[in-house]
């Protein structure tokens, strides 16, 4: 593997701004560009949400962000991940090994460091066709569309909704 994943630590603040405004125009036509939003993102952190940085294993720089949000235990076992890609890694492929070992993690048992997660949506703006070809390289199924989903750069976005259950992963050696 070209990269690792870990939690946001407070000495991540500084990279983490640098990865943001270098990115702003790859990743601002889709999600909301904050430089200073780890802060909060460290602040939240905990039963309902997980952020995991994605890093280049050669050089330590920041290769991308996964949010595990809206995690839901009990029956539903269940949580949407959202993702950024940062220059000058988006479109090396290490995003895609990134989110893997993410998604190992989510359907990982909590007695072996895992989630214990039964299933992981991911919701895309229609046009954003390189996070619906991650999505699907990562095996997940599309499952529909929702109108007005989130409300992003002033408007109310449509998204395109895939699914994955821990069934259907093949797991890191398949993957």
């Amino acid at each position: 593997m070209r990269v690792t994943i870990r939690p946001p630590r407070p000495e991540d603040l500084q990279p983490y701004a640098e990865a943001v405004r270098r990115s702003a125009e790859h990743i601002g036509r889709w999600n909301p560009v904050e430089p200073e939003g780890l802060v909060e993102l460290l602040e939240r952190q905990g039963a309902g949400l997980r952020t995991y940085l994605i890093e280049d294993v050669e050089t330590g720089g920041l290769v991308g962000k996964c949010n595990v949000a809206n995690i839901v235990m009990g029956r539903f076992c269940n949580a949407a991940l959202g993702y950024d890609s940062y220059l000058p890694y988006a479109g090396t492929g290490r995003m895609t090994e990134g989110m893997r070992l993410v998604v190992d993690r989510c359907f990982a048992p909590e007695h072996r460091g895992g989630l214990g997660l039964h299933r992981l949506e991911i919701n895309v703006q229609p046009d954003n066709d390189r996070s619906i070809a991650l999505a699907k390289r990562l095996g997940f199924r599309h499952e529909g569309f929702t109108p007005r989903m989130l409300f992003l750069g002033g408007a109310w976005r449509d998204h395109e909704r895939f699914a994955l259950t821990a069934e259907e992963w093949p797991g890191p050696a398949e993957a």
